[in-house]
């Protein structure tokens, strides 16, 4: 069961990975680049921590190891192919000093347990910039497909994950992204009642 999670959170990963830098590069999504680049400070800060905490290995925390790769190179992928609503707002600055703030903690006090519980705290604010995002101009940008698939991952993932640090990583990342599609939904379900209302009033007329 163990090598079943480690081998199918790897694939899962890489689909993701693959399908998302696709659907950046052919224009159909409009990622927030704030949110990717706190996801790469934090999951790299995260494993980090982890393995520091408890003397584990790569893969004991087999989600946080290859999330390392996936948000790295979306990251990268948006600093290439992303549009200008991609670029960082003043919102977007403040939760950069958030996650900076938590990483010189760190630095100072080689705390590797609280600052990991901390940087879960980043994680959660890294989906602020989504979120706002999608709130105010009331359209998804987001792949339904891509974000089932990461929350079906940690899910998996929870089969070989060894220790409380690397079971609470998995979890957030189910609450996260379940909280996150579900916003989606309504937004998607919003715009299609205002296009329902426009087209009863041209009709209308």
């Amino acid at each position: 069961m163990r090598d079943f999670s480690i081998y199918s959170v790897i694939i899962l990963n890489i689909l993701i990975t693959i399908r998302y830098c696709w659907l950046l590069y052919k224009g159909t999504i409009k990622p927030a680049l704030a949110m990717w680049l706190f996801f790469t400070i934090a999951v790299g800060m995260s494993l980090i921590t982890y393995m520091a905490n408890g003397g584990y290995s790569f893969l004991d925390n087999i989600l946080n190891t290859t999330d390392i790769v996936y948000v790295g190179t979306v990251t990268v992928a948006i600093l290439i192919w992303g549009d200008k609503s991609s670029k960082f707002t003043r919102f977007d600055k403040g939760c950069l000093v958030a996650v900076l703030i938590i990483v010189l903690f760190w630095i100072i006090t080689q705390n590797h347990l609280v600052t990991n519980f901390c940087i879960q705290g980043i994680l959660v604010i890294s989906y602020f910039p989504v979120v706002k995002r999608l709130i105010e101009s009331r359209e998804n940008t987001e792949p339904f497909s891509v974000w089932f698939i990461m929350l079906v991952t940690p899910a998996i993932s929870l089969l070989s994950s060894k220790g409380t640090l690397a079971t609470v990583y998995s979890i957030r990342a189910i609450v996260c992204v379940a909280l996150l599609m579900l916003l989606m939904v309504r937004i998607e379900l919003l715009s299609k009642k205002r296009l329902l209302v426009f087209d009863k009033k041209l009709k209308g007329r």
